[in-house]
């Protein structure tokens, strides 16, 4: 009887079965969760409703709140304290589009939308909201993306003002901007402040820690290779680390270096853009994107450099430690800053 089983578990009709009624559960709970989502929307617009018409004083509203804290409490239990029904108000205020017919995304939590509503660039909410629905983001990922910055890092974001990624419609001209983030956050490798450690160990420890770092460059990576070798008729050359992004449709080859950027990485990394462009890019594939890491890079060197003009080659800064937002906004700013003065040159040329 047993092995009767056993064998009918894996018999199609038991798979399909299964399968529909998992989609069911999926669909039910999809469901439920809109609905709860949207109830706390409105017990938030109907909270704001009152304290307009009721006194105009701070403390009315507030008292209001927490008496309808303890009846909801002794009503339905768990789930209406004071600080929730302030985030009820505070979901209506961040998201008053629902009465235009705003749908709410059935993927997400209201764990989700509780961190998205503090972000206070609305650009940056919708933002993160389509990444949480499309790439399945867990509520974890979502405030360690949020904190670090994740949207303002991206070259999209930088270059084009409010724009949000799109499908690529100009080949290589947008390609880079979807991919590239300036500086990238490695806090996930845990090293040692102050920590010294050379390239290698760098490498050895984003690969030990592949899924963040996976996430930290966004949707669309596949791994392809470690030091990854690449030869002519008379040399072998080993790249750091290559992927794939199968969304943009390119490779994607990363050089790791622990020091200042210098001129010999951009002329070694455009050596192996061109190399790999010659020998392993696919007919279909867009031409290679190459990225040098780099803990610093001094401005002079990548304006007269082929880093300037090419639409392959790219230098970003990493953080190999979580920085304090001030840190992080002074960084991305610095950055931008360096962006508008390149783009300012070239239209002078």
């Amino acid at each position: 009887m047993y092995l009767a089983i056993m064998e009918f578990i894996n018999s199609q009709l038991f798979l399909e079965v299964r399968a529909i009624l998992a989609q069911g559960k999926q669909r039910a709970y999809s469901a439920i969760n809109a609905a709860m989502i949207e109830s706390y929307w409105l017990v938030g617009k109907r909270i704001v409703e009152e304290e307009l018409n009721g006194e105009k004083r701070a403390a009315y509203g507030e008292e209001v709140v927490k008496q309808l804290s303890v009846a909801l409490t002794v009503e339905f239990g768990k789930g209406f304290s004071y600080s929730n029904l302030k985030n009820f108000k505070q979901f209506y205020l961040t998201f008053p589009e629902l009465q235009k017919g705003y749908a709410l995304r059935s993927l997400l939590s209201w764990s989700h939308y509780r961190l998205i509503m503090r972000v206070h660039d609305e650009i940056a909410r919708e933002y993160y909201i389509n990444e949480c629905a499309e790439n399945n983001w867990s509520t974890r990922t979502l405030e360690r993306n949020i904190t670090t910055h994740y949207y303002q890092r991206s070259l999209v974001s930088q270059n084009q003002e409010g724009a949000l990624p799109s499908k690529i419609d100009q080949a290589q001209k947008s390609i880079a901007e979807e991919i590239v983030k300036d500086p990238y956050v490695f806090e996930f490798l845990n090293l040692p402040l102050p920590y010294r450690v050379n390239e290698r160990e760098i490498e050895t420890a984003l690969i030990n820690h592949l899924q963040e770092f996976l996430l930290e460059l966004g949707k669309g990576f596949s791994f392809v290779g470690r030091q990854f070798r690449i030869s002519t008729e008379t040399s072998h050359f080993y790249i750091d680390m290559v992927f794939y992004n199968f969304i943009l449709k390119c490779f994607v080859l990363f050089d790791i270096k622990t020091g200042k950027l210098k001129h010999q990485d951009i002329g070694q990394m455009d050596m192996y853009v061109r190399l790999f462009d010659e020998l392993k890019r696919g007919d279909a594939d867009l031409p290679t994107i190459g990225i040098i890491l780099c803990t610093e890079k001094e401005e002079t060197v990548v304006r007269y450099s082929v880093l300037s003009e090419s639409k392959q080659l790219f230098a970003s800064k990493y953080l190999p430690y979580l920085p304090t937002e001030e840190e992080l906004i002074s960084e991305i700013e610095h950055q931008k800053s360096l962006i508008e003065r390149r783009s300012e040159i070239e239209e002078k040329k």
